[in-house]
């Protein structure tokens, strides 16, 4: 089979049944252990494997082997033995040697966190674009298992100068297949980045603010995209139901036009691979002029799921705790709020108070999400400037131009005059200056 066409899990078919671990390591358990096992469980949903039974092992000391200890090994043998088990699934990264010392000692095809995520993510993509990171990524991490995946490539072939010289191994020449392959796939990769950072130029130039979803995967970020643009992106109670990212222009109270952006969500140690091959794609979310954190307020392990999203984006470069002037502007918004109970949400609606770029809504319900587009059109205008004009009272198009385009502040009518005092962006002004050379500033 080309190593190209290869899936970890391409030997089963949606249904298969599965067993979930989530092997506890020292030092590193951030949320816990039922959570933790609770999104093995809908990553494995995510893709249409059947979860037959999940379990947390503690390991006090991982085995370079194994990682988990023999007693632990043979439990999840008999386990699989008992419930016919067709695929193991390990929520934590495994090496190679790792990965396959676990098949044989249990009898389970087996597949790592970050495995089960680029499956996912190569089902999701939609786009080009996406495809080709998704490519890159798996390719990426199969690299390093060649010796695990493809049995036959041991075997010495000859060489027809194309293929490589005469006897260079099978595994030989498929890791020069997959580092050119990478290769290709990055010059393509690098031209669509071309081509964002032009259309990103463009939207500089005119006077869109952009504004970004980020969040943790789940949180609700496509559901309130498509309660704010009346888009039809893919909204489901699912992880990384949204990969690639789509943007849409939306209106704001006192903003002629912002465009707003719905990325992939975040995970919790999202593999290496996929920050490095996606970084394209959410470099929208470093250029935006201001980045919306939706979290599911509802969740256990919000607090945790916040941190993963923050440390991400201090990963990409987005946040620098040495350059906070030059940072996007970042507003957090808790979202489900009709998933809490009465006296859950009293305690956080008293928090949130406390704090200026806090807001709850429901995305779902839509309470909350016109204080949250007031607040949004409240902070682009932060950036804005004052000014007062003088018009004519029959200047009646440049002063509807100012009241569709800007906020008005004040308005003084003295007999055939008004003076009018706008705020709008500077981009703005420019265009209103253009366009009504003759008014008097």
């Amino acid at each position: 089979m080309s190593v190209f066409e290869r899936s970890e899990t391409d030997e089963f078919a949606r249904g298969a049944r599965a067993l979930v671990i989530y092997p506890e390591l020292p030092g590193r358990a951030s949320v816990g252990p039922e959570a933790r096992l609770a999104e093995a469980e809908g990553l494995a949903l995510a893709i249409g494997l059947n979860v037959v039974q999940k379990k947390h092992f503690r390991v006090r000391s991982p085995r370079a082997v194994t990682l988990l200890g023999g007693g632990q090994v043979e439990e999840i043998a008999q386990i699989g033995r008992d419930l016919e088990i067709d695929l193991l699934i390990v929520d934590a990264s495994l090496t190679a040697i790792q990965q396959r010392n676990l098949e044989e000692r249990t009898g389970l095809k087996t597949i790592d966190r970050t495995g089960l995520i680029l499956e996912i993510f190569g089902e999701r993509a939609a786009t080009a674009e996406g495809r080709l990171q998704v490519e890159l990524a798996h390719l990426d991490y199969q690299a390093g298992r060649l010796v695990r995946s493809w049995t036959h490539l041991e075997r010495q072939r000859g060489g027809f100068g194309f293929l490589g010289g005469p006897g260079e191994t099978q595994i030989e020449a498929d890791r020069r297949m997959i580092r050119d392959r990478m290769a290709r796939l990055r010059r393509e990769l690098e031209e669509v980045k071309r081509t964002r950072s032009l259309h990103r130029a463009r939207r500089k130039r005119a006077p869109w603010p952009v504004i970004a979803l980020v969040g943790y995967t789940n949180a609700g970020k496509s559901t309130l995209f498509n309660s704010l643009t009346r888009a039809t992106v893919l909204a489901e109670d699912m992880l990384f139901a949204t990969l690639d990212p789509t943007m849409r222009e939306i209106s704001l109270p006192g903003v002629e036009k912002a465009i707003l952006s719905d990325t992939v969500g975040f995970v919790s140690d999202l593999p290496t691979q996929l920050v490095a091959a996606f970084r394209a794609t959410l470099e929208e979310v470093i250029s935006a002029d201001i980045i919306v954190h939706v979290r599911d307020i509802s969740h256990s392990e919000t607090d945790a799921q916040r941190d993963d999203v923050l440390q991400i984006l201090r990963d990409l470069g987005v946040l620098d705790g040495d350059d906070a002037a030059n940072q996007p502007r970042m507003l957090e918004v808790w979202n489900k709020i009709d998933l809490l109970d009465a006296e859950k949400r009293e305690d956080l609606s008293a928090l949130a108070r406390r704090h200026d770029d806090v807001l709850m809504i429901s995305a779902q319900t839509g309470e909350g999400v016109d204080a949250f587009k007031a607040h949004l059109s409240a902070l682009i205008a932060k950036g804005n400037l004052v000014r007062s004009v003088r018009l004519k009272v029959s200047d009646g198009a440049a002063l509807a131009w100012l009241h569709a385009r800007g906020t008005i502040n004040s308005q003084i009518v003295d007999e055939d005059l008004v003076t009018v005092e706008a705020s709008l962006s500077r981009q703005l002004w420019g265009q209103f200056d253009k366009q009504f050379a003759q008014i008097e500033a």
